[in-house]
Parts: C-alpha cells; structure tokens; sequence
C-alpha cells in the first residue's frame, strides 16, 4: 500500500519548528488573539475547510462526527474545495507540510477528516499514474 505525503497537525498557537517545513492555516476564521507575525503561516486556505452550514451543524450537535465527516467529504470532492486540496498536494510533494488549526481537538474536528483525503487522493494520483 503506497504511503501518502507526509502532513503534520499542529496547533497555530505552538510555536513554529524546523521540522514544519510549509506552515499552512487550514480554519475558515483566524484564530483569536494571534497576530499574522505571530502565527507565521506561509498560506491560509479557507477553500479547504468546511462550509459554515456544515460547521454549525457539528458544533451545535445537530450531527455527530461521523455525519459531520460524511458531509465534509462531499464537500470536499466539490470544484471550489478541490482546487484547494490539489493545492496542499502540490506543496506537499516539494517540502514537508504542517496543517495548522486553532481546534483544540484536531484530532475530532476536520483536519484530521482532511488528512485522510489527502492521503486518499494522493494514493488514488499514484495509483492512476501506475506509481
């Protein structure tokens, strides 16, 4: 089974490390109390996170997480989200990628339904290519 690129998953309150290679925000607001300098994000992708619709559904509990993944996934195959996901592809495969979040779950939030797309269609892009 082919590995996908590697994505880190960090909070954008930690401070940056070498290892984060392209620091990337991956939330639809910026996150509270951080300056711009502060956060030190190389790319803000608002396009790669999901709808406002689809967030209040999950945080007011009208979806549980499988729902909300379910949903987000479907969102994600849509052009707009698409055109983003490529994008993080792209630069992973030239450097290391940190997905940054101000969640403070990530693990239970859309990043990590955003890493295993990822990993998904770069294993899919492999495959086609017969890599």
């Amino acid at each position: 089974m082919p590995s996908g690129p590697a994505f880190r998953v960090r909070r954008v309150y930690e401070s940056p490390e070498p290892a984060d290679g392209r620091r990337i925000l991956v939330d639809r607001l910026w996150p509270r109390g951080l300056s711009k300098e502060r956060a030190e994000v190389d790319e803000w992708l608002k396009d790669v996170t999901p709808s406002k619709g689809l967030r209040t559904a999950y945080h007011s509990d009208e979806l549980d997480f499988a729902g909300f993944r379910a949903r987000y996934l479907a969102e994600l195959a849509e052009p707009e989200h698409a055109a983003a996901v490529d994008r993080l592809l792209v630069l992973a495969g030239a450097s290391p990628v940190t997905l940054l979040t101000a969640v403070k779950d990530p693990e239970r939030s859309h990043v990590s339904v955003l890493v295993d797309h990822l990993r998904r269609q770069h294993d899919n892009s492999g495959e086609s290519r017969g890599t």
